[in-house]
């Protein structure tokens, strides 16, 4: 049963989304990712890593008509995806599925997609004093259960060739993911940081890697995430 299930507007999409306020809440990272996906009318399917109570699946289907799956791991929170889903109308378009990542060869077999995305857990388990009591919060904040290269691993085997895979991530890990790009064919192509206020260093960076892409990465310009009242559009530019 999930615990203190409210119901809130997902920012200014037009759509609801199922959330525990003191228990599990999605995160303006996820909103910025979603933003920052390059769709095309060639975008015929995608696939979301990680997905929590599928913020990024809903968002990307008031973009897109393509079919969009999601992955999550924990029960709960999984529900909360499917209950959002349903309120929202969209069973059509996206389907969940309740299970680790690195299971993902079972059910997605051979399939192969456009677009990959995925806000992970940003903390290594040896981070233990940040490692938070509750279960639930723990697994979605630290790799717990996934860590960045199975990430990598898993969106190399199922992107098609040329596919583009988008990571939000912490900026003190930008070493680590340019060096799995390149180990798991899925070179960085775009690099973003993000800061909440003018005076604050960047604390996320949000990459765009290509599978089997040339070298050569751009890095585009440090966004302050304070300057905008809507995240709509906000990387229209960027890729």
């Amino acid at each position: 049963m999930m615990k203190n299930k409210v119901l809130n507007d997902l920012f200014d999409y037009g759509l609801k989304i199922y959330q525990m306020p003191n228990y599990f809440k999605f995160s303006l990272d996820s909103i910025i990712l979603a933003e920052y996906v390059h769709l095309s009318p060639k975008t015929k399917n995608i696939l979301d890593l990680c997905s929590g109570n599928a913020s990024i699946p809903l968002i990307l289907a008031t973009k897109t008509k393509a079919s969009i799956t999601g992955i999550e791991l924990q029960k709960e929170i999984y529900d909360l995806a499917n209950a959002s889903i349903s309120y929202n109308h969209l069973n059509s378009q996206i389907t969940m599925y309740n299970a680790n990542i690195l299971e993902a060869n079972s059910f997605l077999k051979s399939q192969k997609y456009d677009i990959i995305t995925c806000n992970p857990p940003y903390f290594k388990v040896e981070e233990k004093k940040q490692i938070n009591e509750e279960e639930i919060l723990a697994i979605a904040r630290h790799e717990l259960a996934i860590t960045l290269a199975e990430i990598f691993q898993v969106a190399s085997n199922h992107l098609n060739t040329k596919g583009e895979f988008y990571l939000v991530h912490r900026a003190s890990r930008l070493d680590e993911i340019i060096i799995l790009g390149h180990h798991y064919k899925l070179p960085v192509k775009n690099i973003t940081l993000i800061k909440t206020k003018k005076d604050n260093k960047p604390y996320i960076v949000l990459v765009r890697c290509v599978k089997n892409g040339s070298s050569g990465v751009k890095i585009n310009d440090v966004i302050n995430i304070e300057n905008y009242q809507t995240y709509q559009s906000m990387f229209k530019e960027e890729v």
